[in-house]
């Protein structure tokens, strides 16, 4: 499966619906704390935009309400793996990512043939706390060599300027959150993502 380069990660349809217009073609929908209504609200929003632009959703963790909005993705990190129906996800024809952090993490997230994984933190990230100490893109390469043709998705403190190292050290997509959502100015920082990625698209 082809992925695109970049990968934004946002906590809205609000941003849904003001990034991906700016040419987004692929982006998470990661709301914690939420109550149903209102994120099965954010999910109708994002998939309309998402169609409407061509554009790969996906939902983190809420798979069970991601399966009955008719989703096509969804992202689950190691606890929500533990406690998800792998068979339903597949049976509903949703495609799966996954997070990884060490070693063990990354087998459990291979014996649920995934359709990506991530690997995370590259760099430190101020997104949240993580036991995890940064990765560094040597660690990239390692498990670039273990998953094979399967995506990697790097995520953790990536900004422009370090995308040659990831894609170099064999990341297939470069996941962003704060670099962006952050910016002064988030659709031209939007842009430039798209704009250095593309020699990897």
């Amino acid at each position: 499966m082809k992925l695109d380069p970049f990968y934004l990660i946002v906590d809205s349809a609000d941003w849904i619906e003001r990034l991906v217009p700016v040419g987004v073609k692929l982006v998470q929908l990661r709301m914690k704390d939420v109550s149903e209504d209102d994120l099965r609200q954010h999910i109708r929003r994002a998939k309309t935009v998402c169609a409407g632009y061509g554009c790969v959703l996906v939902i983190n963790d809420y798979w069970q309400i991601a399966i009955e909005e008719g989703c096509d993705f969804v992202h689950l990190g190691q606890e929500d793996l533990a406690d998800a129906d792998i068979t339903a996800i597949r049976a509903a024809g949703v495609k799966l990512g996954l997070s990884s952090h060490d070693e063990t993490e990354l087998e459990t997230a291979l014996a649920a043939q995934p359709d990506y994984i991530a690997l995370g933190p590259v760099w430190p990230t101020i997104l949240k706390k993580m036991k995890w100490a940064p990765q560094g893109v040597e660690r990239l390469k390692t498990w670039k060599a273990r998953i094979g043709a399967m995506p990697l998705v790097a995520i953790g403190g990536l900004n422009p300027d370090r995308l040659a190292a990831v894609f170099e050290n064999g990341a297939d997509v470069a996941a962003v959150v704060t670099d962006i959502t952050l910016n002064a100015d988030p659709e031209a920082r939007t842009r430039e993502w798209i704009e250095r990625t593309a020699r990897w698209r």
